[in-house]
C-alpha cells in the first residue's frame, strides 16, 4: 500500500480549507481523482517554465505526490480551480514565503486570455484578507510572462521590484518581478469597484 492509496478522498485536507466560488469558477482542495487531469494541464513546458515548482516534463506521479502534499495543517492552502461544470482548469495557491504570504496560480493554456486567472485571484485575495486576516499578500511573475503581470496588476497588486527565483523546470535561476498588495488598498480598490454611476 502506497502513501497514496491510505489517503482517502473527503479527508480532514479537503475539509481544512472552504470552497471558494466566483461567478464563472469553484475553487477547491485536490482530490486524488484529479491526478490525472492535473497531469494533463502541467505537462505544458509553457506553465512549467513560468511557475517556480513545476517539473518538466509533468507525470501522473508528479501530480499525485502534489495532491498528496496538498494543505497539511500549517502548510500552503492549494485549490484547483474548476469551471462550474466541474473541469479542472489550473490551480492556485497561499504560501507562507520567508513569513510573508505569497499568492501562486496557473492555468492550462486552453484557458488563457479569457480573465479566470484574474477571476480566481480576486477570489484568493477576498479570502486570505477576509478570513486569514492578512495585511498584505505577495506575488511574483517572470519577467517574459506580461500575462501574468497583467493579471497581479489588475487585481492590484504593486511592483516593487525584480528578484532572481529558481525555477525547477529549467534547472536555473530566472528574473521575477515582485509584487505586494496590502489589505487597505485591496478595500479600497473593492469600494470603487461598488460605486455605480447614476446619470
Amino acid at each position: 500500500m502506497t502513501l497514496l492509496e491510505e489517503i482517502p478522498s473527503g479527508t480532514f485536507r479537503e475539509a481544512s480549507i472552504p470552497v471558494l466560488e466566483t461567478e464563472r469558477l469553484t475553487m477547491r482542495a485536490p482530490r486524488l481523482a484529479d491526478a490525472k487531469t492535473v497531469s494533463m494541464l502541467a505537462a505544458d513546458r509553457r506553465i512549467a517554465e513560468n511557475t517556480a515548482r513545476i517539473p518538466h516534463p509533468y507525470r501522473l506521479s508528479d501530480a499525485e505526490n502534489f495532491i498528496a502534499g496538498a494543505n497539511k495543517p500549517g502548510g500552503e492552502q492549494v485549490y484547483l480551480i474548476t469551471l462550474r461544470d466541474k473541469a479542472v482548469i489550473g490551480a492556485c495557491s497561499i504560501a507562507q514565503q520567508d513569513g510573508a504570504p505569497e499568492i501562486g496560480y496557473w492555468l492550462g493554456s486552453d484557458y488563457w486570455g479569457k480573465g479566470y486567472a484574474t477571476e480566481a485571484v480576486h477570489a484568493l485575495i477576498d479570502y486570505a484578507f477576509t478570513d486569514l486576516g492578512y495585511d498584505a499578500l505577495h506575488a511574483g511573475a517572470r519577467v517574459t510572462n506580461p500575462a501574468s503581470r497583467r493579471v497581479l496588476e489588475k487585481c492590484g497588486f504593486q511592483w516593487t521590484g525584480v528578484g532572481l527565483y529558481r525555477i525547477h523546470s529549467i534547472k536555473s535561476s530566472a528574473p521575477i518581478d515582485r509584487f505586494r498588495l496590502e489589505q487597505r488598498i485591496w478595500s479600497a480598490l473593492k469600494g470603487w469597484a461598488a460605486l455605480k454611476r447614476v446619470s
